[in-house]
């Protein structure tokens, strides 16, 4: 079975530095994480091919997460371009917001435009998202929009403030959007993040909203009796197994790739979507949507 992996975060050098400009530079913030250092992007670009060879994963998408690093992620892919697909965390209310999605898209020629509204504090139907999708649909580029509950892990660890507004991040904004924008192919990673029901609904409304399925899903416990099994037959029953991608949420080394996230979902789908679906999940819909 090959697997392609739709959710990895790429955690650079210039990633620490933006994040922690006072703490000394990127191998200082590294071993405060007791993380390994990243090294440089072409560096850090064969480490996650090596790793994706070790655990028999075809492709993965990179993630820049945070905006400013969109060079480093294509620094990595244009030294594996047939293992790696570039996404960039795009910011639309910052000041240089349409110089940098240009220079993300035309310039450095990456495929996803990454949105956090929680983190960056608009509606996902506000009209900068608009000017958003209309550069997504001139370059070919999907929209990765994060909805629901937003926890950055590597900001707790160095107790920065995440003064996030989770009220944002509503999949029925993200859905009339999208609607608008039929040629726009559209990323929900992990269910929506505790809005299950409401991104299954934008899913339902919107044929254009795929799901990724990346993390260890720890929303779940906000909805009594929920399961990740149920998650999954909730999912495929109402947007299909064309429109759920698996993700890992895979980030720093040396935990690497998060093989255990993959073991557990697998099983899942070997019970509940065996064939021809499974594939799609693990692999397919991630060729469609980025090519072979």
């Amino acid at each position: 079975m090959i697997i392609n992996d739709s959710h990895c975060h790429f955690f650079s050098s210039r990633f620490l530095e933006l994040l922690a400009p006072e703490a000394g530079g990127a191998d200082a913030v590294a071993a405060r994480l007791s993380w390994d250092a990243p090294g440089t992007p072409t560096e850090l670009g064969d480490r996650w091919v090596a790793e994706l060879d070790r655990h028999g994963v075809a492709r993965a998408a990179l993630i820049a997460s945070i905006p400013g690093d969109a060079v480093s992620v294509a620094e990595a892919v244009a030294h594996h371009p047939h293992r790696l697909v570039g996404f960039f965390m795009h910011n639309p209310k910052a000041p240089d917001a349409a110089a940098a999605l240009e220079r993300g898209l035309a310039g450095l020629h990456l495929r996803g435009i990454c949105l956090f509204p929680a983190m960056h504090g608009y509606r996902l139907d506000d009209a900068v998202v608009e000017d958003v999708f209309r550069a997504a649909a001139s370059h070919g580029a999907v929209v990765f929009a994060h909805c629901g509950v937003l926890t950055v892990g590597v900001r707790k660890k160095l107790g920065l403030a995440s003064l996030f507004d989770l009220r944002l991040g509503d999949p029925l904004a993200l859905a009339r959007t999208a609607l608008a924008h039929p040629d726009v192919p559209v990323i929900i990673p992990h269910f929506g993040a505790g809005f299950f029901r409401e991104a299954l609904m934008a899913a339902d409304q919107c044929p254009t909203i795929h799901f990724d399925s990346s993390s260890s899903n720890g929303w779940i416990k906000y909805h009594h009796g929920l399961t990740l099994e149920s998650v999954f037959r909730q999912a495929l029953a109402v947007a299909g197994a064309s429109r759920v991608l698996f993700g890992s949420d895979s980030s720093f080394f040396p935990r690497g790739w998060q093989r255990p996230i993959y073991e557990e979902q697998d099983r899942i789908l070997q019970a509940i979507a065996p064939g021809a679906d499974r594939e799609r999940v693990l692999a397919g819909n991630f060729a469609r949507l980025f090519g072979q």
